[in-house]
């Protein structure tokens, strides 16, 4: 069913506990895309009761505050919902969100690892429903992978993920360097895999009907130019993607750390991480101002921005937090997440969104 909301886009997508967000009005409600939920207790069907909407839910405990966090979407004009396969999505005329949850199942595919199939199973889906639907770019794909630092079937299940990942973009003809989406891939918990029970991979999406710019860091080699220590398949991302959802340029910045070159630097010292990783985002800020073009456009800053901290360890979360305010400010916003980084040597990561505000030009006399 087609939903109505006259409101532009956020500046960014807005933030709220679970309980909040059940109070917020049913016009509100309405206007939702999707919501990706954060919290070690189960509460997605509480929002899609509330609402009918795309949400996934992901067991990652919230640092800075004793309540879950729950970032929704909104979209602008006729929103239409649906379901296709394990996906439920919502779109309005320019930019479609989507939610996919898969169980790593084992099937007869004996060359590849549950994971793997799960993740090119999900993305072959996302593909399938951007060309029937006619939304052909991939703006942002957030992953989260259970235990993604464990090895299984003699590799890292992160490197696992990227075999998938990269094997649908293949599938479906899709570059998998230079014009590739920005994304994080996140790892929570062990309880899958310990319990026994069959661990799920969880994907959100942003995807559009306009091409976005994606940009890269100069400080570093891109993700997916890696040399093969880091796994048999490349990283199939960018840095950041600049994208045009209405009227407003979003940015998306990935998941980034304290890498440059390729290598991890700082091993052990989450202060000196935090730095680093503050210096990259940055990096793509720059690239990301340059690109627009006109000098007298406005630009962006580190504050700017809309943080979401990734944290290995609970108990390094002052001095995260410390070091991120001296650097983007005491006024920055951003959310606190326990979770694991791609590389075991990673003790944070931070992605970062923020929509360019538009410049008025002056009326001209006739």
């Amino acid at each position: 069913m087609g939903k109505v909301n006259d409101a532009g886009y956020p500046l960014h997508s807005t933030q709220f506990s679970v309980a909040a967000l059940l109070k917020q009005s049913e016009q509100w409600k309405d206007s939702m895309l999707g919501a990706f939920c954060f919290s070690a207790e189960a509460v997605k069907n509480q929002i899609q009761a509330a609402g009918n909407v795309p949400c996934m839910h992901v067991a990652m405990q919230r640092l800075d505050a004793d309540d879950s966090v729950c970032e929704v979407w909104h979209g602008r004009g006729q929103l239409t919902r649906g379901q296709s396969g394990a996906i439920h999505y919502c779109y309005d005329e320019g930019a479609l969100l989507g939610v996919i949850e898969l169980p790593e199942a084992l099937s007869a595919d004996i060359d590849k690892t549950p994971l793997q199939q799960a993740t090119e199973s999900a993305y072959r889906q996302i593909f399938a429903l951007l060309e029937r639907l006619r939304y052909p770019y991939l703006f942002r794909c957030w992953n989260y992978i259970a235990d993604i630092n464990a090895h299984s079937f003699g590799l890292e299940r992160y490197r696992q993920f990227n075999l998938g990942r990269q094997d649908a973009f293949l599938a479906y003809g899709r570059d998998v360097t230079g014009n590739v989406p920005a994304a994080c891939a996140m790892g929570f918990g062990q309880a899958g895999l310990v319990q026994g029970a069959l661990p799920t991979l969880h994907i959100a999406f942003l995807a559009g009907r306009a091409a976005p710019q994606n940009i890269e860091n100069p400080r570093q080699i891109s993700a997916y130019q890696y040399p093969q220590e880091y796994g048999p398949r490349s990283p199939t991302f960018s840095r950041a993607s600049l994208a045009c959802m209405g009227q407003d340029k979003v940015l998306f910045i990935s998941g980034t750390a304290s890498i440059v070159g390729h290598a991890t630097l700082h091993p052990g010292n989450v202060v000196a991480q935090t730095r680093e990783t503050i210096a990259n985002i940055k990096a793509v800020l720059d690239e990301a101002n340059r690109q627009r073009c006109l000098a007298s456009q406005p630009k962006l800053d580190l504050a700017s921005l809309y943080y979401t901290v990734y944290v290995r360890h609970p108990a390094d979360l002052a001095q995260i937090r410390t070091e991120l305010a001296r650097c983007a400010g005491d006024a920055l916003t951003a959310v606190y997440l326990q979770a694991d980084m791609c590389r075991e040597d990673l003790l944070l990561e931070i992605e970062a969104t923020a929509v360019y505000p538009q410049m008025h030009m002056p009326a001209q006399r006739v």
